[in-house]
C-alpha cells in the first residue's frame, strides 16, 4: 500500500492504494481483493470461499464452574507462557474441576481458577516440560450442546450414543425455542453435531429437522392519550410522539373502548389513543410473575392462556382480561361435568349414560378432528377455540351423554392437565388419563344428511329451509318457494330469476 507522506521507512499497515503490484496498482484494499479473486479464478489457480467461525469469547468464561478446557499451556524456564499448548491425554479425560477448592473474590481480572491448588494447576510433562492448565472454563455449553444425543442412550458406559439408538431417535423431529436461543445454544449445538459427524461418531449431518421460534410475550398494552397546550384531546394519528410538546396522559382500560383495530376514548370516541406493548423489563414495571397468576387463577389458566393468546410464532401482548377469560372458560368446563355445590365434589346430575343424538355425535367428532389437526400444526389457539365451541354446544344439554364427556376431557388434557385429570376421575376412571389412547375421529359421523339453507328475496334474507344434503337444484328451489314465510314475499310478484347454490343459498329475484 502507498505509505503517507510522513512515511518513516518502516512497514506501513494502514489503508491506501496498492503500489508495485502490477495489475493491482492504484486499487484500494477491497477492490484489490476482488481483482485478486477474479485473477485466481480466471487462471484456474483458486476461487472465492466463505468461511465461518465461532467466537471464542462466547465459549470461554472467567468463572470457577462449568467444564474445564482439557488443554495445557507450555511454560519456559522462568515460568512464562510460551504460546504452545497440549491437549489433555485421553486417559486423563474428562478434565475435572479441583476438589476442596474454596473460591474467594480477589478483585483481579484473572480467572478464579488461577487460585486453584498447584497440584491441579501445574504438572510436568513426560518430556520434562513444565505445564500449566487452562484456567478459563466452558460456560456449561459443552454439555448442553450435545445433551439431546445423550438423552437417547443415557446409560451407555462405552459410547455417548449407540448407533442403533441414534438411528431410532435422531435427528430431533422438532425443536421449539426463542430466536435469541437459536443464535446461541442451537448455533453451538449444530456446530458440535457436525464436528462429531465429520469425525465419524454420528450418522446424521444435522441435529434437528425442524425449528420453530415461539414469539415473545410482551408486557400489557400501555394506553396513552394526548392533550395539546390548550388541554384539548388530540388523536394519536395526528401526533408525532417524539416532537409533541403537549401532555401525554396514561390511561386505563376503563377509559377506552375498542373500535375496529384501534382504541378510542370512551367519552370522546372520535379521539384515537396510542396502544403499544413493550418487551417485559423491570425498568418499565411491566413484568408478569407467573407465580402470582398461578396463585390467583391456577396453573391451568396460565398454561391455557399462553397457548390461546395467538399463533405460536407471533409476538403477543399480555392481557390480564385474557387470563380471566380463559379462567371463566375452565369454570364452565368444570361445571359441565362436576357439581361442587355440596361439601363433596360429585358428578353433575346432568351427566348420564344416555345415547347422544346425531348432532351431538357430529359435534364431538368434528372437535376431535379439528383439535387433532390443530395440535399437529402447533395451532394451539385454534384448538382451544374448538374446545370452547364444544363446551358452548353441550354445556347446557340435559342429559349430557357420558360417552361424549370422556373424549372431550382427553382433548382438553394437553392444555389443562390438572383440571382434566380431576374430571377424568369424576367420570369414573381409576387410572390416570395419561394412559388412555387419543380419541379417534369417525369421519362417517361428520357427513350430514340434511342442510339448512338461507333463502333470499332480492338479496334480503326472508327464511331458511332444511333440505337433503344431496338435493338437486330443482328440489331446493321448490322447497324454498313452498316455505310459508318466503311465499308471502313472492305473492303477486313476478320471479325474474332464481339463483340456487346447492348447500349455500337460494335467491329469488322478483319485480
Amino acid at each position: 500500500m502507498q505509505p503517507p507522506e510522513e512515511f518513516d521507512g518502516k512497514a506501513y499497515p494502514g489503508d491506501g492504494p496498492a503500489i508495485n503490484s502490477e495489475f493491482l496498482d492504484g486499487l484500494d484494499i477491497d477492490a484489490a481483493k476482488q481483482r485478486i479473486i477474479e485473477h485466481l479464478s480466471t487462471t484456474g489457480q483458486g476461487d472465492s470461499a466463505l468461511n465461518y467461525k465461532l467466537r471464542d469469547w462466547l465459549f470461554s468464561r472467567q468463572h470457577f464452574w462449568g467444564e474445564p478446557f482439557p488443554v495445557w499451556h507450555e511454560l519456559d524456564e522462568e515460568g512464562n507462557l510460551t504460546g504452545l499448548m497440549r491437549a489433555e491425554s485421553e486417559e486423563n479425560l474428562p478434565a475435572k474441576l479441583p476438589e476442596n477448592f474454596e473460591f474467594k473474590p480477589h478483585g483481579r481480572p484473572d480467572p478464579p481458577l488461577e487460585e486453584a491448588p498447584d497440584e491441579w494447576l501445574y504438572r510436568t510433562g513426560e518430556d520434562g516440560t513444565r505445564l500449566k492448565r487452562e484456567t478459563n472454563s466452558m460456560p456449561q455449553w459443552a454439555g448442553s450442546c450435545w445433551y439431546y444425543l445423550r438423552f437417547a442412550d443415557p446409560k451407555n458406559n462405552d459410547r455417548f450414543i449407540d448407533a442403533e439408538a441414534e438411528a431410532n431417535w435422531l435427528p430431533v423431529d422438532l425443536y421449539i425455542g426463542g430466536a435469541e436461543h437459536a443464535v446461541l445454544h442451537l448455533l453451538y449445538s449444530r456446530f458440535w453435531h457436525k464436528v462429531l459427524f465429520d469425525r465419524g461418531h454420528l450418522q446424521t449431518p444435522e441435529p434437528f429437522t425442524r425449528l420453530v421460534n415461539q414469539g415473545m410475550i410482551l408486557g400489557e398494552a400501555e394506553l396513552t392519550g394526548f392533550r395539546d397546550e390548550s388541554g384539548e384531546w388530540v388523536s394519536s394519528r395526528d401526533v408525532d410522539s417524539e416532537t409533541f410538546s403537549g401532555e401525554k396522559v396514561s390511561l386505563t382500560a376503563d377509559d377506552v373502548q375498542k373500535r375496529g383495530e384501534e382504541f378510542v376514548l370512551t367519552e370522546h370516541p372520535e379521539i384515537v389513543i396510542d396502544s403499544r406493548a413493550y418487551k417485559m423489563s423491570k425498568s418499565r414495571g411491566n413484568v408478569i410473575n407467573p407465580d402470582d397468576i398461578v396463585a390467583e387463577y391456577g396453573a391451568d389458566s396460565l398454561r391455557l392462556y399462553e397457548m390461546f393468546m395467538g399463533p405460536l410464532e407471533a409476538t403477543k401482548p399480555w392481557s390480564m382480561s385474557g387470563v380471566e377469560g380463559v379462567s371463566r372458560f375452565l369454570g364452565r368446563v368444570w361445571r359441565m361435568i362436576a357439581d361442587d355445590r355440596a361439601d363433596d365434589v360429585t358428578l353433575n346430575q346432568a351427566i348420564a349414560d344416555a345415547e347422544p343424538d346425531e348432532d351431538q355425535q357430529r359435534m364431538l367428532h368434528r372437535t376431535i378432528k379439528a383439535v387433532t389437526e390443530d395440535i399437529e400444526k402447533l395451532s394451539f389457539n385454534t384448538a382451544i377455540s374448538r374446545l370452547m365451541e364444544f363446551t358452548n354446544a353441550l354445556g347446557q344439554a340435559d342429559p349430557r351423554p357420558r360417552s361424549l364427556m370422556g373424549p372431550f376431557v382427553l382433548l382438553l388434557s394437553p392444555f389443562a392437565p390438572h383440571l382434566a385429570e380431576e374430571l377424568w376421575n369424576l367420570l369414573g376412571h381409576d387410572e390416570s388419563l395419561a394412559y388412555e389412547p387419543w380419541p379417534e375421529c369417525d369421519e362417517s359421523l361428520l357427513v350430514t344428511s340434511t342442510v339448512e339453507i338461507p333463502v333470499q328475496v332480492n338479496g334480503k334474507l326472508r327464511g331458511k329451509v332444511v333440505v337433503a344434503a344431496d338435493a338437486e337444484q330443482e328440489a331446493i328451489q321448490e322447497a324454498a318457494a313452498a316455505d310459508e314465510t318466503v311465499a308471502r314475499f313472492l305473492e303477486e310478484k313476478t320471479v325474474v330469476k332464481t339463483v340456487v347454490v346447492p348447500g349455500r343459498l337460494v335467491n329469488f329475484v322478483v319485480k
